[in-house]
């Protein structure tokens, strides 16, 4: 009989989780894996091709070539080539034979505005780490703990339960009491559960992650609609005629009125529009998906922790509408799983109990220890 308690005792002792050995703030992730693969290729994308763009600018030198007439003299080649790139003025003429100007500007400044669609995609991550994380943060500590805590105490529970049963001159007294205290919710861990359903009222969270994809959305969008009107208006011309007869030169016979030129960057910045357009393009469907998301429940890591006492906010039907703090929650849970040390446990007790020919005799945790440590095998049978 001593042998049988004492290895009662070892197997409920390694049913107990361990202590974890740091602390546990550090390791949480604060952003879903879609997300990060987002914030990376968002921001990271323009950022190089635009420092592509200045490496070839430093290393190529000019960044225009105008044919110059052949009297001119190297220096004088040379101001067109600075005059031409200072202006970036088309001189043409209309259907009708009018004479008509078109700015190029806007190439001149397309690295920088790369610049500036890096800085837009990063404002959604900052608003998320500044308005929701530190919360965030804050629940998951909470509640990573406590479903961890949740599943050690009932391990302890049946430990004591075990005792008293050792202890009890009557065991059919000590059943009675056992079914009792079931009849009576005596084994509720409610703290986490109310905790959980207040989250489900709350929709703080949900509203800063749906403003944040609306926000990625917008940007995203709008960077493709602006690379489009570049493709439509200038990107399609890589020579234009400039005329240096301003100021002092005005007056200059042998200056010709028009002198032709042509972007020696210009393949570059198509191939760079056109991959930036192309990825972000393709990266919308993504953040769809990550704010469709919220539309429903993950029941999976619920119904895993349903095996913890009163734990049943599915069988109870608290899962209401799923755009709510505590979706958002369940999804980041699921993100930072390998915090959750209960969760193999009891998912591993819950393929237990589906396996098992009479699933009535294990409903949660606390029937799979007293079966693990025999004082089912002892129980009267109805």
């Amino acid at each position: 009989m001593s042998l049988s308690h004492t290895a009662a005792e070892y197997m409920l002792s390694d049913a107990l989780l361990p202590d974890p050995g740091g602390s546990r703030a550090k390791g949480l992730r604060l952003e879903l894996p879609s997300d990060r693969l987002l914030k990376f290729v968002t921001v990271g994308l323009p950022l190089f091709l635009v420092s592509l763009a200045f490496a070839r600018e430093f290393s190529a030198g000019s960044q225009i070539s105008c044919f110059s007439p052949t009297n001119f003299t190297g220096k004088q080649s040379a101001y067109v080539d600075t005059a031409c790139w200072d202006s970036l003025l088309h001189h043409g003429f209309d259907t009708e034979g009018h004479a008509v100007t078109k700015s190029l500007w806007v190439l001149k400044v397309f690295p920088y505005s790369l610049l500036v669609v890096a800085v837009l995609m990063y404002l959604p991550y900052l608003l998320w780490r500044y308005a929701a994380a530190p919360a965030l943060h804050s629940d998951l500590l909470f509640i990573i703990d406590e479903l961890d805590k949740s599943y050690n105490r009932s391990v302890r529970l049946v430990q004591h339960m075990r005792k008293v049963q050792q202890a009890s001159a009557e065991p059919e007294r000590f059943w009675e009491e056992y079914e009792r205290a079931r009849r009576e919710r005596y084994f509720e861990f409610p703290l986490l559960e109310r905790y959980l359903t207040c989250k489900q009222h709350a929709h703080s969270l949900v509203f800063i992650y749906i403003l944040r994809n609306l926000l990625l959305l917008l940007f995203l969008a709008a960077t493709c609609l602006y690379l489009v009107f570049l493709h439509l208006n200038i990107f399609f011309q890589d020579e234009f005629s400039c005329s240096i007869k301003t100021g002092l030169l005005q007056e200059e016979p042998h200056i010709p009125p028009l002198i032709p030129c042509k972007l020696v960057f210009f393949s570059v910045f198509q191939l760079i529009s056109l991959s930036v357009g192309g990825v972000y393009v393709l990266l919308m469907p993504v953040v769809i998906y990550n704010a469709l998301q919220l539309c429903q429940w993950d029941k999976g890591l619920l119904s895993v922790y349903e095996m913890l006492p009163a734990f049943d906010l599915l069988s109870r039907k608290m899962l209401t509408c799923p755009v709510n703090d505590l979706n958002v929650i369940l999804l980041f849970l699921r993100a930072n799983i390998s915090e959750l040390t209960s969760f193999s446990r009891l998912n591993a007790v819950s393929a237990l109990r589906e396996a098992t020919a009479n699933k009535e005799d294990i409903d949660t945790v606390i029937d799979f220890m007293t079966l693990l440590a025999g004082l089912e095998t002892t129980k009267p049978k109805p």
